[in-house]
């Protein structure tokens, strides 16, 4: 037996080397990335040097969503009786949050030329709104990544025995060190062969599992009870709104990231990030199908014939790990190391961007522009450094200590959802929102959230929303009962409306008040209606020192377009917003 650890051990090792060779390299050749147009290190270190191409774009930008969580959610929920592949709503949910996200935000994004997803709320909004809106950004990247490294752990510990602690360290210091060196472009060049090795991986291993004699006909066992409930899956009347709500949370809610616009605003021209959001939707749903297919096998099997034992790990409570458990117990011993060696090198390999956005975000709009706008590129580059390391640590240290990751990223992702997703619309697509509208907006969208409980916290509700219900969940290992509100109705779409229409509204009401005189000035504190305005009315190269950054204020920055490509992809109206002035660019012409 420990011969066939070694042996798995040496796989994972060989799969971990390999990433890591990858992430250095693309370091070493793109180190000078930038230089010769004068783009500062900092910027390069976030998004490139803004020349991510066709074809690295494709897979970087797939690999926002498609990584260990990812093909193992898909699988568990395919696996779990009463669930099925009706509520497997992650492949199609992503899929489309990423052809919204390319319809309606990629292009306005990448042509202002922004070098972080709160850039524009701190252009409208101020610095201290935009800080506000860092916190759920933040929480929902290290999460997202302590709940990558917390499967990575778990799917080891099914492989080889060795102890999950040091796995999820070994694995998160390898995506810190290629990640400090070279940034965006490591985590991009990384990311193609992590989707190779989940590929690979996967589809090599669903065969040997498919004919395993312990499988029965999984065509059959989809529609017809063998030994679990068809695996197929169907949606009660009365969960309705659940699936709805559920599923607008991902469509919608997978667009307010900076993991997502991390990948756009490095591509090189507007048109071009539009091209990789609809090149990645695509790759989402393939990706998905072995992670469907190893859940339906999960559930067309006879685990009492396998080395696993007569108790299926849904009983178990392993339900989560069915992924590594049919690799393991229905392959061959070196399909199921291969097989597992790339996912969890995958999963590994997925926490890298999650680390760069947040420590992006804090380098840039809270470190530079709110406290430091004085700043040297070299000082910013360092401070993306330390933070890299810090918020690595952080997910690193969430992972092994705390058994609630998967609730807290549950909670942080709805958070992102319903207070960033509203927030980003009025930002970009309504006029004449400030930033007392943002701050109503915030608190409505926290409010009614938390409020809604979150069981998975143990966090109890406070407001009770129409159709709630108590339910026992009981644990199959202790045989405790736990007793759980469930809220019935779609209350996070609905939070998310609420805290759009409360940005609205409370906008045009501080508008209307210090407007017409019924508010006096002085009562503006904020400077959000009446500075805004005499920023609006005055020249645009007139800096204007308050508490609202003006676009001459920010880090300049250059729009660049790789020559191939610009005039192929690039269309003058892209360009329109762009803040370029003749003396940045002798050969631009002005299109004001």
């Amino acid at each position: 037996m420990t011969g066939i650890h070694v042996e798995g051990l040496a796989a994972i090792a060989l799969f971990y080397v390999l990433i890591l060779a990858v992430g250095i390299w693309a370091a070493w050749k793109n180190k000078h990335a930038g230089e010769a147009e004068g783009t500062d290190r900092s910027e390069t270190i976030m998004v490139g040097g803004r020349d991510i191409g066709l074809f690295v774009g494709g897979f970087t930008m797939t690999a926002t969503w498609v990584g260990g969580g990812y093909i193992n959610g898909t699988a568990e929920y395919v696996y779990l009786p009463g669930y099925g592949l009706a509520w497997a709503q992650a492949p199609f949910g992503y899929a489309l949050s990423l052809v919204v996200g390319g319809l309606f935000f990629a292009k306005p994004m990448r042509s202002r030329g922004y070098v972080t997803m709160l850039d524009p709320f701190q252009q409208k909004y101020g610095k201290r709104m935009g800080g506000l809106l860092f916190i759920p950004a933040l929480m929902g990247e290290i999460f997202w990544s302590a709940a990558i490294l917390s499967a990575l752990g778990a799917t080891l510990s099914v492989i080889i025995d060795i102890n999950i602690k040091m796995s999820v360290v070994i694995s998160a210091c390898i995506a810190i060190f290629y990640t400090l060196v070279g940034g965006l472009y490591s985590v991009a060049y990384t990311d193609v062969v992590q989707l190779f090795c989940i590929f690979l991986g996967l589809w090599v291993s669903v065969p040997f599992a498919l004919s395993n004699p312990a499988v029965s006909d999984i065509k059959i066992s989809a529609v017809k009870e063998i030994y679990q409930a068809p695996w197929k899956g169907n949606i009660k009347r009365e969960d309705a709104w659940v699936w709805i709500d559920n599923f607008c949370l991902l469509m919608l809610g997978g667009i307010p990231w900076q993991v997502y616009f991390q990948r756009v605003l490095s591509a090189s021209s507007a048109t071009y990030a539009q091209v990789l959001s609809f090149i990645a939707a695509a790759g989402c749903l393939v990706m998905a199908v072995p992670s469907v297919m190893i859940g339906a096998i999960g559930a067309s099997t006879d685990w009492n014939q396998t080395p696993y034992g007569p108790v299926p790990p849904k009983e178990r409570d392993q339900a989560d790990m069915i992924l590594p458990i049919v690799l393991q117990y229905l392959c061959p011993p070196f399909v199921s190391f291969f097989g597992l060696g790339a996912v969890s090198a995958a999963v590994m390999s997925s926490a890298d961007s999650s680390i760069l956005s947040a420590s992006s975000m804090f380098a840039r709009n809270i470190y530079q522009l709110a406290f430091r706008q004085s700043a040297s590129d070299t000082e910013i580059v360092w401070v993306m450094r330390v933070t890299i390391f810090v918020f690595g640590g952080l997910a690193t240290a969430m992972a092994l200590l705390t058994g609630t990751v998967y609730g807290l990223w549950y909670l942080s992702s709805d958070l992102v959802y319903v207070i960033i997703f509203p927030q980003l619309i009025s930002v970009l697509f309504v006029k004449g929102t400030n930033t007392y509208g943002s701050v109503a907006a915030y608190v409505f969208g926290l409010i009614l959230r938390i409020g809604g409980g979150e069981p998975y916290l143990s966090l109890p509700p406070f407001i009770y929303y129409p159709g709630w219900q108590i339910e026992d969940r009981i644990h199959h290992l202790t045989g405790e009962v736990e007793h759980i509100v469930v809220q019935k109705f779609p209350f996070k779409t609905v939070s998310m409306l609420a805290s759009f229409l409360g940005n609205v509204a409370f906008s045009y009401l501080a508008k209307y008040l210090f407007e017409s005189g019924k508010l006096l000035p002085k009562y503006d504190f904020l400077d959000a209606v009446l500075a805004q305005h005499s920023i609006e009315n005055m020249d645009k190269t007139t800096l204007v020192n308050r508490n609202t950054i003006v676009l001459s204020e920010m880090a300049p920055v250059k729009p660049r377009l790789s020559v191939q490509l610009a005039a192929t992809f690039t269309r003058r109206d892209t360009l329109a917003e762009e803040d370029s002035s003749p003396e940045d660019s002798p050969n631009h012409e002005t299109l004001d």
